[in-house]
């Protein structure tokens, strides 16, 4: 018997696709701010002042914000969001996951070797892999705690293959 599960999508398709490049430009435009600030009210000599100092200081935060909020969201964003809209099919000879995005992968149930969660989580959710070995290649794809019923699916994989879930 087949069952597919799938990844719900909370956000737009077009977000998914391009959320990177807004983060990315409105951190640009912090940064234009803070040079924008600092060309309008700098005093520029060769002398280091109080004056100058605090624009400086300006510059630096804004830099900072404009480099490391984007970095910080796309890295949290990637890791909650990025499986919107996969698709996972399982069956009694095989585990096949499709992505969005249109590619796919396919593994024999008898190739499955291993079921584990992560044992560090960086980002959250964590995140259970699902290791096969096909003719001494190891590939992996993984799921997280978004994926609706996601134990039943794999304690479900777990039956199939004869491999423990270590959780």
């Amino acid at each position: 018997m087949q069952q597919v599960f799938q990844f719900p999508l909370t956000y737009p398709e077009w977000w998914l696709d391009s959320y990177y490049v807004f983060t990315w430009l409105l951190g640009m435009v912090f940064l234009a701010v803070g040079w924008g600030i600092f060309f309008r009210y700098g005093k520029f000599s060769y002398g280091i002042d109080l004056g100058c100092l605090w624009k400086s200081t300006v510059l630096l935060l804004l830099t900072t914000l404009a480099l490391g909020a984007p970095n910080y969201y796309n890295t949290r964003f990637v890791a909650e969001h990025g499986q919107e809209g996969d698709v996972i099919t399982l069956d009694e000879s095989s585990l096949s996951y499709n992505y969005r995005k249109g590619t796919d992968k396919t593994f024999g149930i008898k190739d499955i070797v291993r079921i584990y969660r992560e044992p560090v989580t960086f980002n959250p959710p964590p995140r259970f892999f699902v290791v096969a070995e096909t003719g001494g290649i190891r590939d992996s794809v993984f799921v997280t705690k978004n994926l609706p019923d996601y134990e039943k699916m794999l304690s479900r994989l777990s039956d199939l293959s004869n491999v423990s879930f270590e959780r």
